[in-house]
């Protein structure tokens, strides 16, 4: 009768074990998720930035490229460099 009883007190402890890492597995999954989600919108940030950066980049040059063809039509004509040796 006693190892009877010890059984079953041994299952209710292993129920409640189970229920208890069920739970525990249930909030796991829910923080996993909410993590998946952070991590997505993280790289979405991170690759709208980098886009911003090359339209910035691209921008830059171009605006380098127009103050240069200014300079250039601001310039003289270059002289024969024939007579000058």
């Amino acid at each position: 009768m006693r190892q009877l009883i010890e059984y079953v007190h041994e299952l209710l402890f292993l129920a409640r074990e189970t229920k208890e890492n069920r739970d525990d597995i249930e909030k796991l999954q829910t923080r996993l998720e909410d993590l998946t989600q952070k991590v997505q919108a993280l790289t979405f940030e991170f690759e709208r930035f980098r886009d911003e950066e090359r339209h910035e980049r691209e921008k830059l040059v171009l605006r380098l490229e127009n103050a240069l063809l200014k300079f250039e039509r601001q310039l003289p004509p270059a002289k024969d460099t024939k007579k000058l040796k």
